[in-house]
């Protein structure tokens, strides 16, 4: 029998990893070549690769294809990447969930889902997956640690406004959330300082961060998270990928005579939408197109919010435009 493709489906956990190496024919009928669990630590991985040594068709390019399960890929992933020429492929959760759901199965187990996303790598054509430099993912982990505090720092400062506003709330109450409030805030500074002492060190990266801060009202923080959770925009190939990354697209519940509600998805990167929210506040009053654009969709909505949502949008493409194009904003009527 000939065989077309083959795949390795990999579900993984904390402590473990359960594989499922299987081939597809020219006809697209699948075979199971074999079924196995291991450690998710350095000896498992080397195993793994021994596995897959032993038991692939060797004339066909090894795909393996795993879920972007919290942090727990990573170490396997960047492995991998590393160490073998395999085309690894990792999958957000949501795409391998409707997959499954394709499927209508019942049993779900960590076996099964190993199964199933060799089953999917062997339908469809994935991407093969682009691991960060170091460099990128130091600037990366940075930039969440920075929205993460200033989360924090907003619940505090909440926290202060009702204890100043209680009936007799002891001044040592008080002086300790001022004192947590203050701490964060320097680790905000402090991490500010750090991410611009790694951009100075890398010319290119300088270089196409000036360009972009020239946008009026966004600031290095909000553009840093930007390049940072895209990874440079490297995969993106144009506006309308990259707003549905950002969970920035606009979904339609239009259906017959129904005329439903249109909203964002939401169903992508957070932390590019919460890096955004700022700076359109800024861009709605000060660049002049936005606040043209940002006042027409007030005037058919009540929602402030929905105008705030779409200037979001153009921003982002702004972004990515001048990154692509290499140039300082210019003012235009």
């Amino acid at each position: 029998m000939k065989f077309h493709k083959q795949c390795v489906g990999i579900d993984i956990s904390k402590d473990k990893f359960d594989c499922c190496l299987s081939v597809s024919d020219e006809n697209g009928l699948i075979r199971i070549l074999g079924e196995k669990h291991f450690k998710n630590n350095l000896d498992g991985f080397n195993q793994l690769i021994d596995w897959i040594t032993q038991k692939q068709v060797s004339a066909i390019e090894v795909v393996i294809v795993m879920e972007a399960t919290g942090v727990y890929y990573e170490n396997l992933s960047y492995f991998l990447c590393d160490h073998t020429q395999f085309k690894v492929c990792v999958l957000l959760p949501m795409r391998a969930k409707y997959y499954f759901k394709s499927l209508e199965l019942k049993t779900k187990t960590d076996k099964v889902d190993a199964k199933m996303l060799s089953q999917l790598g062997l339908e469809r054509v994935i991407k093969r997956w682009q691991p960060m430099s170091s460099k990128m993912k130091t600037i990366k982990s940075l930039s969440r640690e920075y929205r993460d505090n200033k989360k924090e720092i907003n619940r505090l400062k909440n926290q202060l406004h009702a204890k100043l506003h209680s009936y007799k709330i002891s001044p040592q109450i008080i002086k300790r959330l001022k004192q947590k409030i203050d701490l964060v805030e320097d680790h905000c500074l402090a991490i500010e300082l750090e991410l611009k002492a790694l951009v100075r060190q890398d010319a290119y990266l300088g270089d196409k961060i000036e360009k972009l801060v020239s946008i009026p009202g966004i600031r290095f923080m909000s553009v840093i998270a930007i390049i940072a959770e895209t990874n440079g925009f490297i995969l993106i190939r144009n506006a309308k990928q990259l707003t549905s990354y950002a969970g920035l697209d606009i979904v339609h519940n239009n259906s017959g005579n129904k005329t439903g509600k249109s909203r964002i998805s939401k169903r992508g990167n957070k932390y590019i939408r919460q890096a955004l929210y700022m700076p359109a506040l800024s861009a709605s009053q000060h660049i002049n197109h936005l606040n043209k654009f940002y006042q027409r969709i007030n005037e058919k909505n009540k929602c402030k919010k929905i105008g705030l949502v779409g200037v979001s949008r153009k921003l982002l493409i702004l972004v990515y435009t001048l990154w692509k194009n290499d140039e300082y904003y210019r003012i235009t009527a």
